[in-house]
């Protein structure tokens, strides 16, 4: 088959799989370092629709919230066969990368996902601990309902306190974050890259968990590893014994 990705995840989860079904990639798509050589198509909100019908793909695989449906509709307009995906939580993850690795490539189950759904299932968290999770800054926004990234959070003793916001990514004013209470910050590398620069400048005082975007947002191969480091990370932050 002749594939294109619309979103790093789901490349990196193709790529893993089955070397040499990908013809293209979005600019975003950075795992595995050797994509075979693959198209670039553009961004994963941008990607060049004329450049992927040219491709001839048997089949472009998105995502519901990564990718725009007017270029999904304009895909399919053109004859392409589009499969998009729904990831709200860890569960549905799997589920999803089944549906498009067995069900939709025709691929043996890769051992990997098991590897990450065993690795998930064996998580204990440390201990119960508050926080709030920005993902961009001016403005400032945050991980509200029903996220992937704050069900793995969640899984690993973190409770996210705008996870009832009506919004899944609201904009919060960064006096109120500073004020919320919680005992920790957490702040990943991408969509924004925070660093130990860039971030836990704005809450003095609060403890700040720098964190893998690609573990903490990605579902794919590195579900396999991210229970460690992410547990690694958040630690690091606020000790073993959660003071």
């Amino acid at each position: 088959m002749r594939v294109v990705s619309l979103v790093p995840s789901l490349t990196e989860a193709v790529a893993v799989s089955a070397p040499g079904l990908l013809v293209g990639v979005t600019d975003w798509c950075t795992h595995p370092a050797d994509l075979g050589g693959a198209a670039r198509i553009g961004g994963t909100k941008n990607p060049d629709v004329r450049e992927i019908v040219r491709l001839r793909p048997d089949l472009v695989i998105a995502n519901e919230e990564e990718n725009r449906a007017p270029d999904l509709a304009a895909l399919r307009a053109a004859g392409v066969e589009v499969l998009v995906t729904e990831v709200r939580d860890l569960p549905q993850a799997l589920r999803e990368l089944d549906r498009v690795l067995v069900g939709a490539l025709g691929l043996e189950r890769p051992q990997w996902l098991d590897r990450a759904e065993a690795a998930w299932a064996a998580v204990e968290p440390a201990g119960t601990f508050t926080a709030f999770v920005p993902i961009w800054r001016r403005p400032w926004m945050v991980l509200g309902r029903d996220t992937f990234a704050g069900d793995l959070l969640a899984r690993l003793g973190v409770r996210n306190v705008y996870a009832g916001h009506p919004e899944r990514y609201p904009r919060v004013p960064v006096e109120e974050l500073a004020a919320s209470g919680c005992d920790l910050v957490v702040l990943p590398d991408e969509p924004y890259a925070f660093t130990a620069q860039d971030g836990p400048e704005a809450f003095p005082g609060l403890r700040a968990a720098l964190v893998s975007g690609r573990h903490l947002t990605w579902y794919g191969p590195s579900l396999v590893e991210a229970p460690a480091v992410l547990a690694e990370s958040l630690s690091g932050s606020w000790g073993a014994d959660g003071r």
